[in-house]
Order: structure tokens, then C-alpha cells, then sequence
């Protein structure tokens, strides 16, 4: 009889990590999972919650860095059943560039990511942390990077090119789209839950929550999605400016002679909802004061307005629509934003029942409705699990 066995799952934020651990049978079962949320702020939150007993805890810690999050993290874990026994730990990494399966996290593969920080500098550093402190930590632990940019591998050249002399897409810069791990959890769950054929038709899926993108997907294979050489792009984010006029950017630079460095952080750190409200990053908060704060509700129109733009356009790319997906923390969550973007969108067949949008059901979509639109809380972290097991398959 084979003993139990662990995987851990890591999903790292700028400014948060999720963990779940899973015991590996003949299923998957998860134990225990939870989130360490806005580290390096004053309020730094542990959530965690035991399956056992389905109590979910919140305890106030301090971690000014990832660092101190991870130690605690991992200090926590260490007092977990089951934690000994965990035989890989599984990490999301967000961007893989030409990496398109999940792989064993080698001295070579470290070195290479490290090289790409300045292309995701809101994800990658904080992700190579906790890979470096596991690895201090539990050196005979395997641990598996699993790319947010292999669900879109699948789209075609035209959705791949970006408008540059071609020389650099051999270089790799190119449209690589992310929130794949979530995509595909999203889309098994179709498959369980509508059937086959629901999950090879004309599908939109919106992850909307702090980052925010969206996938056009046909035959359960992505052909376009929001984002592109980096996550930067695409919506509007809780402090991500998305898609900028290039011109705009050369002046904005020249104008105030900013550094390269300088106007990242501008674009990943103090735009979208937070630059356009001028108050918070948080849509919870902005809807809290749209009626008596003008930028507030200008901050809401304007990522809601460019999400129901995205739809329609990938509307157009499918040739149809059949079914719409909303998953994240505000897709899942804010039924006055879906309404807010659905609205409009009547022509392509979309339609809410109200009540059951309001009430956050499975399925929100009216009766009369041409398109089904469906709420679904993604997993991330199951989807990271099932990869390093095809990785390292349970022996």
C-alpha cells in the first residue's frame, strides 16, 4: 500500500500568496488551503481554512516582504499534518515566454527567469523569492513551474504578431496571454458541468478581479485573448493601466523625463482603478462611493466599459457567442458590475436575470437569453496540483 502523498500549490501576487495543500490517492483531495493578503502593508491578513472542519480562520501578521510572508508561511505549514509528507511543490509562474508545459524548476530554468524580471516585474520577483526559500528550506523537495501562458499556445499567428518589425518576434516578443492556469480550470469545469459540446463551442471567458483579462475560446482551444507581451496589457486593472497608446508613453516619458524603471511602476503600479479614482485599487471600494465620487464612477464606467467592449470584439473573432464566463475576485463577486457589462450586449444575445445575478447563482443568464452566462470560482491552485502530478506522477 503506497503512503499518502502532498503537493503543494503556491500562487504568488505582488502583494499576495494562495497555498493549498492536497493529499494524492487515487484523487486529488485538498486539506487545507488560504492566502496571505496586502503584505508589505499595515494590515497584513492570514486567511486559512482546514477542510477537516470547513472553520475558516483570519489572523492578523506582520510581513513587510514576501520574505517575512514566506518565512510565516512556511512556519505555519510545518506544523500542518501532512506537511512532511509532501513530496513537490507546484508554483504558477506568470509568464513562460517559449516554455509551454510545466517543468521540473532546474538551477538553468532559475537562471532564466531571473533574466525575464522586467518583464512581469509585478509577478516573477515575488514568484523566484518563494522558489529560492523553498529550496533554502526543503533542498530534496522537487518543485514543478507551471505557466499562466500555456493555454494560449493555441492561437493563431495573427493573434500571436504584434505590429513590429518581425525581427522581434524572433526575439519573442510576442502576444502571450495569461490567467491560463485559471482558463483551464474554467474550462474543465464546463466540460463537468455543460457537456462536451457546450465546452468545444463559442466561448468568452472573463477573469476580472485586481488583474483582469479575457480569452476568446473555440473547439476548447484559446484564439485570442486580452492581454499580451506582458499583463500589463489589455483591461484596465485595479493599478495596471492595460492597453496605452505607444505615443502617449514616448511623451509621458520625455515630458517628465522619467526613467524606464520610473514609468513602469507607473503603469503596474499606480494606474487602472487606482489612477482613474484617485482613492483605491479596490473595485469593492470604488462601488461603495460611485454615487457622491465622480472619478470613482468614472474609474467603474471605464473598466466596464472596456470589458463589454473586449466581448464584443471577441464576439466577432468566434463568429458567435454561446456562452459567457465571469471568474476572479470581481466577476465572481459583483453582480452590479456584470450587470454594468452585460448591458448593451443584448444584441449578441446576452441577457441577465437579475434576481439570480444578484443572488451570485451558477448560471445568471435569463430564460429568454440567447447566450448562457455562467459565474464560476475558478481554482488555480487545483489546476497547479494536476500539472505537477503529470510532472511527477504519485508512485
Amino acid at each position: 500500500m503506497h503512503k499518502d502523498h502532498y503537493r503543494l500549490s503556491i500562487n504568488a501576487g505582488s502583494s499576495s500568496i494562495k497555498f493549498s495543500l492536497y493529499k494524492i490517492k487515487e484523487s486529488i483531495e485538498q486539506m487545507l488551503y488560504g492566502k496571505i493578503e496586502n503584505i508589505g502593508a499595515a494590515k497584513t491578513k492570514f486567511h486559512f481554512t482546514n477542510n477537516s472542519d470547513q472553520q475558516k480562520n483570519t489572523l492578523d501578521i506582520k510581513a513587510e516582504d514576501h520574505n517575512h510572508a514566506s518565512g510565516y508561511l512556511i512556519d505555519w505549514l510545518e506544523k500542518q499534518e501532512g506537511f512532511d509528507s509532501v513530496k513537490a511543490i507546484g508554483h504558477r509562474i506568470v509568464n513562460g515566454m517559449q516554455h509551454t508545459k510545466p517543468e521540473i524548476i532546474s538551477d538553468k530554468l532559475l537562471i532564466e527567469l531571473k533574466k525575464n524580471r522586467a518583464i512581469d516585474p509585478e509577478h516573477l520577483p515575488e514568484e523566484i523569492k518563494l522558489i529560492e526559500i523553498f529550496k533554502k528550506r526543503y533542498p530534496a523537495i522537487k518543485q514543478v513551474a507551471c505557466f499562466d501562458t500555456s493555454f494560449h499556445t493555441s492561437m493563431p499567428m495573427a493573434a500571436k504578431l504584434l505590429s513590429i518589425p518581425r525581427r522581434y518576434y524572433e526575439m519573442g516578443i510576442r502576444r502571450y496571454g495569461f490567467h491560463g492556469l485559471s482558463y483551464t480550470y474554467l474550462m474543465e469545469e464546463i466540460q463537468c458541468t455543460d457537456g462536451e459540446k457546450t465546452a468545444r463551442s463559442k466561448i468568452v471567458l472573463a477573469h476580472l478581479g485586481s488583474g483582469a483579462s479575457l480569452a476568446a475560446v473555440k473547439r476548447g482551444k484559446s484564439i485570442d485573448t486580452s492581454m499580451g507581451f506582458t499583463p500589463t496589457s489589455g483591461l484596465p486593472m485595479g493599478t495596471r493601466s492595460g492597453d496605452l497608446d505607444p505615443g502617449a508613453v514616448i511623451y509621458l516619458i520625455q515630458k517628465e523625463n522619467r526613467t524606464t524603471e520610473e514609468f513602469s511602476h507607473i503603469i503596474n503600479y499606480e494606474a487602472g482603478l487606482l489612477g482613474i479614482s484617485g482613492k483605491s485599487a479596490d473595485m469593492r471600494e470604488l462601488m461603495k462611493v460611485e454615487n457622491t465620487d465622480l472619478h470613482a464612477a468614472q474609474a467603474i464606467e471605464l473598466f466596464c466599459y472596456q470589458t463589454k467592449k473586449g466581448i464584443g470584439s471577441f464576439a466577432a473573432a468566434l463568429g458567435g457567442l454561446d456562452l459567457l464566463v465571469f471568474t476572479g475576485g470581481i466577476g465572481e463577486n459583483s453582480p452590479e458590475v456584470r450587470t454594468k457589462i452585460c448591458e448593451g450586449l443584448e444584441f449578441l444575445g446576452i441577457k441577465l436575470d437579475e434576481i439570480k445575478n444578484m443572488n451570485n447563482k451558477a448560471v445568471i443568464s435569463a430564460e429568454t437569453g440567447k447566450v448562457k452566462v455562467r459565474v464560476i470560482k475558478t481554482n488555480e491552485e487545483l489546476i497547479i496540483a494536476k500539472l505537477v502530478l503529470e510532472v511527477l506522477p504519485y508512485q
